[in-house]
C-alpha cells in the first residue's frame, strides 16, 4: 500500500498542541480514506511536505514569502503523487530555494497543519495536509528565488520572534528554539 510510509509515520508522531492534534487527526483520516491523496487532482485536498529549512549552523531558518498566498511560510509544495513526504520537502525545498545540498535532519515528522487554499482560477477552494520535516542545508547557503516566491529570507532565532507569521509557523518555530 503505497500510503503505508505516511501512516506509519503519522502513528509514531506525538503532537504538540491542541492545534496540531486535530490536524495530525484530519490528516490520518484523509489519508486512510482516499488512496489518491498524494494526487493534485484529488481536488477537495491533498498531501503536501514542507521543510523547516535550517542553515549549516542550525541558527537561522529559511522562509518565502509565497507569491500566491501573501505570507511568510516555511518551503514547500505537492507531492504530485510521491508518497513519500520526505522527498517531497527536499524536492520542494531544493527547488523553491535553489540550494543543491540540503538534507534531512530526521527522518520524523517535525509538524502537521491542515489549511484551506482559496480558489484560484479554474481550481475550487482546496486543503493540504501538510506534513512537514526538520531539514537542514550543507554548506553553500545562498539562494535563489523561484516563481512561486515573492521573496527568500534567512531569519534567526531572535528575528523571527517580531515577524508576522501564522500560528502554525510560530509553532515550528517554538520547536526549533526547543532543540
Amino acid at each position: 500500500m503505497h500510503r503505508r510510509l505516511l501512516l506509519e509515520q503519522l502513528e509514531r508522531y506525538r503532537s504538540v498542541d491542541d492545534a496540531e492534534a486535530d490536524a495530525h487527526r484530519r490528516i490520518s483520516e484523509f489519508v486512510r480514506a482516499h488512496s489518491d491523496c498524494f494526487e493534485r487532482s484529488l481536488s477537495i485536498g491533498h498531501v503536501t511536505g514542507s521543510a523547516w529549512l535550517l542553515d549549516e549552523s542550525g541558527e537561522r531558518a529559511l522562509l518565502t514569502f509565497h507569491k500566491k498566498l501573501g505570507k511568510w511560510l516555511q518551503l514547500g509544495g505537492h507531492a504530485d503523487g510521491d508518497p513519500d513526504p520526505l522527498s517531497v520537502a527536499l524536492r520542494e525545498a531544493r527547488e523553491e530555494s535553489g540550494i543543491a545540498s540540503i538534507s534531512a535532519v530526521s527522518e520524523d515528522i517535525f509538524d502537521l497543519d491542515v489549511h484551506a487554499i482559496p480558489a484560484r482560477g479554474h481550481d475550487a477552494e482546496h486543503f493540504h495536509y501538510d506534513v512537514r520535516f526538520l531539514c537542514q542545508v550543507r554548506g553553500h547557503d545562498a539562494y535563489t528565488v523561484s516563481e512561486e516566491s515573492r521573496q527568500l529570507a534567512w531569519v534567526s532565532k531572535s528575528e523571527l520572534a517580531a515577524w508576522d507569521v501564522d500560528d502554525s509557523v510560530r509553532r515550528m518555530y517554538r520547536k526549533w528554539l526547543a532543540l
